[in-house]
């Protein structure tokens, strides 16, 4: 239990922030994605004797990377980049778990996660991953901030694009890979997604929606596991569920307040032209 909660609190950090470049970037359907890739890749290593989460890493990077060309390089958009390698991923998957023998134990632990299989192997790649994540954000900020809302500007800045996408990829497959033996392959997608969108209904500024992003990943970890121990619940999908609670939440919270803004500015003065951003 103490290997579940510091695993899932380094993937509650690792995932949202992550997510935040992603969702900003509108590659929301990424994770998904490299998850569906990451299955081929362990049914690979079940099928071939091989360590499965090493043949997964492998496979969500080097998808990722791909991706990341296809879609910077202008030979296919995004979504059909991400379609492409899901659907082919999938084909993939279905193939090797035939061949495999079908479903078994190991590969529904990869499928929707079982936090408490988590190995003292995975805490240490977790460790690394998540201060090779903060490393990065802390000495690209700049650098990201740029190439998420507008690369070409970027390009003419002298940033390097293509090395900070490259990493920023590199990262999103390590980051699926090692997060699926907590939340679950299925599920990851959801816990770098949902606590970013949450987030960007009450955030201001970027730093702020990081933050926020990651406090809601954090709780949502800690919440999720407590559940699944004290009245035996699937942590994973509790933690999606909290992630998606959260949500709603902001989503209430944003909406209240932006009536009550709208309440007490009518009754004080009328709105002006100055007021309505899409005239200002």
């Amino acid at each position: 239990m103490q290997r579940a909660l510091l695993g899932g609190l380094l993937v509650g950090l690792v995932c949202p922030v992550l997510g935040v470049f992603l969702v900003l970037r509108r590659l929301s359907l990424m994770a998904d994605t490299l998850s569906h890739v990451a299955l081929a890749g362990v049914a690979l290593g079940l099928l071939t004797k091989v360590f499965p989460t090493l043949t997964a890493m492998i496979a969500s990077v080097t998808a990722a990377v791909l991706i990341d060309r296809l879609r910077s390089s202008g030979r296919m958009y995004g979504e059909a980049a991400l379609a492409l390698f899901l659907y082919t991923a999938l084909g993939l998957a279905v193939v090797f778990i035939g061949l495999a023998g079908g479903f078994n134990v190991d590969l529904f632990s990869y499928l929707f996660g079982n936090v408490l299989t988590v190995s003292e192997t995975d805490i240490w790649l977790l460790g690394g991953l998540a201060v090779a994540l903060v490393a990065f954000v802390l000495i690209f900020y700049t650098e990201l901030v740029q190439t998420t809302f507008d690369p070409d500007l970027a390009r003419v800045n002298g940033v390097p694009v293509d090395l900070v996408d490259f990493l920023l990829a590199v990262l999103a497959g390590a980051t699926v890979t090692l997060a699926m033996r907590v939340v679950g392959m299925l599920l990851v997608g959801a816990l770098m997604v949902i606590p970013v969108l949450a987030s960007l209904q009450v955030a201001r500024g970027f730093r702020t929606t990081i933050v926020i992003a990651a406090a809601i990943g954090l709780f949502a970890v800690i919440a999720g596991l407590f559940a699944a121990y004290y009245r035996n619940v699937p942590a994973s999908g509790v933690i999606t569920l909290i992630t998606l609670a959260a949500l709603l939440g902001t989503t209430l919270a944003k909406s209240v307040w932006g009536h009550l803004s709208a309440g007490g500015r009518s009754m004080d003065s009328p709105v002006t032209p100055a007021d309505n951003p899409e005239t200002s």
